[in-house]
């Protein structure tokens, strides 16, 4: 990577705010500068995986500093956090888009809100520059709580899984923790690869968030929160909880 190349991918944006106070708060409470980068990489990592829950917020292309304000988020708006703190921090990353078939979401989303998103969804995961590699960082979509539950609602599935948030070969051993690797949880929902994007502003002035309009609207005032109220539902539930009717996964789409 040249130094010019080094000095955009760390550099603060519109949507990567790091400067906000109240991300800088956090990154000194937490010490994560003193860490050797591989364990910086992984508290981060950590943090926004579980400490930021699985949810919905009003946009995709809100600020860092407003979701780290929500306490939750979801593939993209959990991606921007997860760069800010990376960037703030001295790594390096990048944004690789995509679009993710609906169908995995459903479960996650129900009702009115199904109908209302789109068939092919914006999607997106983070790439970290670690010793020379670009590392796919995805697996932080969903907190240990959520998945924990989704583990248990459907303890007897065996094979492929898509629903509820999830696309994976396996929902009883996805690759979520960081060991140096590569992490998933939703990849084989993709279906369309959007490329590799300096930035999320960049990556939204071309090709748009999920909604607009009036569908923007009633996904921000009202159906928005039966998302979340659904998806809190999910994580509080008991192993003991039958799957709700329909909830059975569906088969993943194939990537293009």
């Amino acid at each position: 990577m040249s130094p010019t190349e080094h000095r955009a991918l760390l550099r603060p944006t519109a949507i990567l705010d790091y400067t906000h106070p109240r991300i800088e708060a956090l990154i000194q409470s937490r010490g994560w500068r003193r860490l050797p980068t591989r364990e910086r990489i992984a508290a981060i990592y950590d943090f926004v995986r579980n400490d930021i829950a699985f949810g919905y917020n009003l946009a995709d292309d809100l600020p860092a500093s407003r979701v780290l304000d929500d306490g939750l988020g979801q593939c993209n708006t959990k991606g921007s956090l997860l760069m800010a703190l990376l960037r703030a921090c001295g790594i390096p990353c990048r944004l690789h888009g995509f679009t993710i078939d609906k169908a995995l979401q459903k479960g996650a989303i129900t009702g009115l809100a199904y109908a209302l998103a789109p068939r092919n969804i914006v999607h997106s995961w983070v790439e970290v520059e670690l010793d020379g590699q670009w590392l796919e960082l995805e697996g932080f979509i969903l907190d240990a709580d959520y998945l924990r539950a989704l583990q248990q609602r459907f303890a007897k599935h065996q094979g492929p899984f898509c629903g509820y948030g999830v696309a994976t070969p396996d929902l009883h051993a996805p690759p979520v923790e960081w060991n140096g690797g590569n992490t998933h949880i939703q990849k084989d929902g993709i279906n369309q690869d959007l490329g590799v994007f300096d930035d999320p502003d960049r990556f939204y002035a071309r090709h748009g968030a999920n909604l607009d309009g009036l569908k923007r609207w009633l996904f921000q005032t009202v159906v928005r929160r039966w998302m979340n109220r659904n998806v809190a539902r999910i994580r509080s539930a008991q192993s003991s909880h039958p799957p709700q009717a329909g909830s059975q996964p569906a088969t993943p789409q194939g990537r293009q």
